[in-house]
């Protein structure tokens, strides 16, 4: 394996770690509902970019690790992740070439999914109750998407990530 490559998956873990990390960040109260999703939309973008190395495995890995950050039940953010990315892998070529504006529309119909899938799994284990809360933070994903696709397209870039 060469420096670079190995470089290239560092840089992709660093971004992942640092979606991670952002995820659990605390937030003032006001804003917590509006919290978007970034180790999820990171993911996204990396299944997007390079569906060949970053994947179902990779989704579920983190889901993990972040259920276990949240103290939640083991496996439903997984699942969710998961299921969430294997939809984005299946359509990566469309997505690749969709303008932002309706990239950002899947993203968000995206964290939709992902978002009634850790419901309904909750639902069915403990009794949680829908609020409409529940898709604030897919309309936070919409506005943020394009800020994060160029961030992570330059990163990829400059690092030549491939």
């Amino acid at each position: 394996m060469s420096l670079q490559a190995a470089n290239g998956r560092l840089i992709v873990w660093v971004t992942l770690f640092i979606g991670l990390l952002s995820q659990i960040m605390p937030l003032p109260s006001i804003v917590e509902a509006w919290r978007p999703d970034w180790l999820l939309m990171v993911i996204i973008y990396w299944s997007i970019a390079l569906p060949h190395r970053y994947n179902i495995l990779t989704a579920w890995v983190l889901g993990l690790a972040l259920d276990i950050l949240l103290g939640a039940t083991l496996g439903v953010r997984s699942l969710a992740m998961s299921l969430v990315i294997y939809i984005a892998i299946l359509h990566c070529q469309r997505l690749r070439n969709f303008p932002k504006w309706q990239q950002s529309l899947v993203v968000m119909l995206l964290i939709c999914i992902y978002h009634l899938v850790v419901y309904w799994v909750e639902f069915v284990m403990d009794g949680a109750v829908f609020h409409t809360d529940l898709f604030l933070p897919a309309i936070s994903g919409l506005v943020i998407w394009p800020w994060i696709f160029w961030i992570l397209r330059r990163v990829r870039r400059h690092y030549k990530v491939r």
